[in-house]
């Protein structure tokens, strides 16, 4: 029998033109509050921004059949994603206004399988050091008991945004 799942999300164009008009803790910080809408993705894999801090951020998700590959357990893709949101979102947080980042490239160390049973999983985002034109973060995939899942590390590209329209 067929399953099926049905979402929405907000335009993106909304937070996008959003980004380097505040810090980046702040922008987040009205994404999670929703004064600002989250981007597509998190609805698309049904994931939360959980915490914001300086340097630190934190997404759920409860795993779900729909993140599963063909061989029945959570695909390495919605691994990576959890990670490359965490750390990237970690970077932003410790962005001054104005400035904008990109993800230069992601490393992933897959630990543990995910699967429905698992329950809900944590992508914890730290920044391990930042720079002026780059910054390096790693982010960790934990289970309920904290056990480490999977780990990313990624470097990310920082860049000046153009003034906002006056």
């Amino acid at each position: 029998m067929g399953r099926t799942r049905t979402y929405e999300w907000e335009d993106p164009a909304v937070s996008a033109a959003a980004v380097g008009r505040a810090s980046g803790l702040d922008f987040l910080r009205e994404m999670q509050a929703g004064r600002l809408p989250g981007p597509p993705i998190l609805a698309t894999l049904d994931f939360t921004l959980e915490e914001t801090g300086h340097g630190r951020v934190v997404f759920s998700l409860v795993p779900g059949e729909e993140h599963y590959n063909p061989i029945g357990s959570v695909h390495g893709g919605v691994y990576a994603t959890l990670l490359d949101s965490a750390a990237g979102c970690a970077v932003q947080s410790t962005l001054p206004a104005g400035t904008g980042y990109t993800s230069l490239d992601l490393s992933v160390k897959f630990l543990r399988r995910i699967t429905v049973d698992t329950g809900r999983v944590r992508a914890v985002g730290t920044v391990v050091n930042g720079g002026r034109r780059t910054a390096l973060a790693q982010a960790e995939l934990l289970d309920a008991d904290d056990r480490l899942l999977a780990h990313a590390t990624s470097s990310c590209l920082l860049f000046p945004m153009p003034a906002p329209d006056a």
